[in-house]
């Protein structure tokens, strides 16, 4: 059991929750060692399920505790309107879980009208894993049953797999299952890279909606989000295109069929970047943080991996010796005078700035700085 940084215990004192995750982050466990008196009421189980299907109503005629549970909501969007009812009447309190948000955003459900806030539970962070190794973590990702795993190759296989099976198949989220696997691969290979509508659909071999379509698919059901573009530049114009990250180093690293990734190599380098933006994402995310990630890259191909609201400029680069040459799409970017700080996370051994006021923070010390509040 890992101690996880998300409280909710202190979310559920000021309001009834949605808390959303893919599968596998470990939403089961925190409840249960977070909320061991809470009601539980578990849509994945079929008798469960099928009884609530029949009547939603019927969770008003239990004798329900001041926090209740309802996991996997989505798969009984019917529900929300008693869980309405209930907090507004009796002032319960609801944790209402799930792995996808797509049924109850395009399905009308009952959103609660403000009544419940939103939450996410994502992959370990750094700071949740003990005696943390950077690589191993590279290679594994963060989900709980992974990265402590011997076997974490067919781990993360198995996982890949069940995600096509159930979130795809059995929630009917598209019907072409084959041509989505393909998309999903692809995706995977060009992590991080801006997103191109047409060329994404040329590779596949189907529509550029179809394309939108499935890039929905796996932002709803959180499997992806997307970065979108700085364009807030007058010196130097910005393109307007969004880059796509998955949720987990390891499952990216699946699906993509790497190798064994190893220090000083390009897909660390690439994998680098991707562990420090999951780890700021993360941050703000539990601390509440109303702070919006974007990154910036002009037609010109400076580029800066991302910029948060306009108080920090972040390149990010797995070298260990930051020079002249790392810090050109970061100075082009200062001449716009309108950000205010301005940084290289890298594998640098020391701290130090530069004679034009560029922080450069080894990752140890910056995602300490950053879980300790003095960043954001």
């Amino acid at each position: 059991m890992y101690k996880r940084i998300l409280d909710l215990t202190s979310l559920l004192k000021k309001k009834s929750f949605f808390l959303f995750g893919p599968r596998g982050t470990g939403k089961t466990t925190l409840i249960q060692h977070s909320l061991p008196d809470a009601t539980v009421i578990d849509l994945l189980e079929i008798k469960t399920y099928r009884e609530y299907l029949k009547n939603p109503s019927i969770i008003s005629e239990q004798k329900l505790k001041p926090i209740v549970v309802i996991d996997e909501v989505q798969k009984l969007p019917e529900i929300l309107d008693e869980v309405h009812r209930l907090i507004e009447s009796e002032k319960l309190m609801f944790l209402l879980t799930g792995s996808s948000a797509r049924k109850l955003k395009r399905g009308g459900a009952n959103l609660l009208a403000g009544r419940a806030w939103w939450a996410e539970l994502f992959p370990l962070t750094s700071t949740e894993i003990p005696d943390f190794d950077l690589l191993t973590y590279l290679n594994r990702g963060g989900l709980p049953s992974v990265y402590p795993s011997d076997d974490y190759v067919e781990e993360l296989r198995a996982y890949t797999a069940l995600y096509l099976k159930e979130e795809i198949q059995n929630e009917a989220l598209t019907r072409k299952v084959a041509q989505f696997s393909e998309f999903l691969d692809l995706m995977a290979l060009t992590n991080g890279q801006e997103i191109s509508y047409q060329s994404i659909a040329g590779d596949c071999g189907v529509s550029a909606n179809s394309i939108k379509n499935y890039i929905q698919v796996l932002e709803d059901t959180l499997v992806a989000f997307q970065l979108k573009a700085f364009k807030k530049t007058l010196k130097r114009k910005a393109i307007s295109r969004s880059k796509l990250y998955f949720f987990d180093i390891g499952v990216t690293n699946s699906l993509a069929n790497r190798g064994r990734i190893m220090e000083s190599s390009e897909l660390f380098g690439n994998a680098f970047e991707h562990f420090i933006l999951l780890e700021v994402r993360a941050f703000l995310s539990y601390t509440r943080k109303n702070t919006k990630m974007t990154y910036w890259r002009s037609t010109s191909r400076f580029e800066v991996d991302l910029i948060l609201d306009n108080r920090w400029a972040i390149e990010i680069k797995g070298v260990t010796s930051i020079q002249d040459k790392h810090l050109k799409g970061i100075r082009a970017l200062k001449e716009e005078e309108n950000i205010q700080n301005f940084a290289i996370v890298s594998c640098d051994q020391h701290e130090r700035r530069t004679q034009d006021d560029i922080a450069i923070f080894p990752w140890k010390v910056f995602l300490e700085k950053l879980w300790n509040g003095k960043i954001i």
